[in-house]
């Protein structure tokens, strides 16, 4: 393996396939190089994208507010052999010592690239959420690939688990939860002034939301709640930001049971920081996840949570502490949970407040980082003085 220079900094190249605008990964990815160069790493973002995917303009929009070298790969399909040259031409002119991948074609290249590029290889396994035939192959060449990898970080605990099981070997497989800039999420304006701002009543109570308009994140369910909701005579309002491939079918959901006037899907938003200060109450419904980023950001700002029962979220909300706990896809439990919230303001802010402490306690962006930087330091033999 091709040793490290003591004068030079390392390069970690961080490579994803993205279509659109991104999901929660991009967030950590893209935040992350300012942090790891005060830990001595320089850190480039390669994305692999459709040619003409107008979305992947607005992670360039991202990268450029978060100061992230970005990189930009043409991919027109898992076969285009072309995008391996690009990358290899990466890895050899910024002389990348890390390859980090994100995802299944990321995690092959890698292994296929470490053969004319001494690499070494280090992966992060968010989630294999998506239910689609075409999807599942992917996760089975991915769950190939992480036996060959030097280290797999896994967001959550059942990730973990799920990886073990996969034949990662335990002393290659690392827990390391996801995590935010607390700097970045906190409240800057009151409540009813950000409500205001989005032409919402300040006294009307504000449910929100905010993911990819896709079919895990079951957001018809949440939809459907709101209109019981309101059947039932409560002044409120659903926010979603957020695009996907299900936004039609939403519209039309939101039109048949005539709540238009009371459920919006603001669409996708760089920076969804004044709609989560527009929130009386944060609802996760998804059916499948890791650890979700927007949890995280929510509690961060001070909005109490209601979040589905799945893979990491239980370990970060303990039920009726820091947040509430429903099974997935139980309309009946979400109707329960949101009417429970929004009649007890006692229980809203004792959940604001610890879901708030648990963010500054144990996911803090910088502390995140510090755990993969001293794994990099292992990996490639780095000291102190060095």
């Amino acid at each position: 393996m091709r040793a490290v220079s003591p004068k030079r900094m390392p390069v970690v190249l961080d490579t994803r396939v993205v279509c659109g605008s991104g999901g929660g990964p991009d967030k950590t990815i893209l935040n992350s190089p300012r942090f790891f160069a005060k830990a001595g790493y320089r850190m480039l973002c390669g994305y692999m994208h459709p040619p003409a995917d107008p979305g992947f303009e607005q992670l360039k929009l991202k990268a450029e507010r978060w100061q992230a070298p970005i990189l930009s790969i043409p991919d027109r399909g898992p076969w285009d052999w072309r995008v391996a040259l690009a990358l290899l031409d990466i890895c050899r002119r910024e002389r990348v010592d890390i390859w980090h991948g994100h995802d299944y074609k990321s995690n092959a290249l890698g292994l296929v690239l470490r053969r004319a590029w001494p690499m070494r290889l280090v992966t992060t396994v968010h989630g294999w959420g998506v239910q689609e035939q075409r999807v599942n192959w992917y996760y089975r060449i991915d769950r190939m690939c992480l036996p060959r990898y030097e280290k797999v970080i896994c967001v959550s605990e059942d990730l973990y688990d799920q990886c073990l099981a996969a034949g990662v070997p335990r002393r290659r497989c690392i827990h390391v939860p996801n995590a935010i800039n607390l700097q970045e999420y906190s409240r800057s304006q009151s409540r009813a002034d950000a409500k205001q701002r989005l032409g919402i009543a300040p006294e009307r109570f504000v449910i929100g939301a905010v993911g990819r308009l896709s079919a895990e994140k079951a957001f018809d369910l949440l939809i459907r709640a709101t209109a019981q909701l309101r059947q039932l005579g409560f002044d409120i309002e659903l926010i979603i930001v957020g695009d996907g491939d299900r936004r039609a079918m939403l519209q039309d959901l939101i039109a048949e049971l005539g709540c238009g006037d009371r459920v919006r899907l603001l669409g996708y938003q760089s920076n969804p920081k004044a709609a989560y200060e527009a929130m009386d109450m944060y609802a996760l419904s998804s059916l499948r996840e890791g650890l979700p980023n927007v949890v995280l950001e929510a509690m961060a700002m001070d909005v109490p949570v209601v979040a589905t029962r799945i893979a990491g979220v239980p370990r970060l909300i303990r039920d009726r502490d820091n947040g509430l706990l429903i099974e997935p896809g139980n309309l009946d439990a979400l109707v329960l949970a949101l009417r429970e919230l929004i009649q007890d303001r006692e229980l809203r802010t004792r959940l604001e407040r610890n879901g708030r402490h648990t963010v500054t306690t144990s996911y803090d962006f910088e502390r995140r980082i510090e755990r993969l930087s001293d794994l990099y330091d292992r990996l490639l033999g780095r000291t102190l003085a060095a």
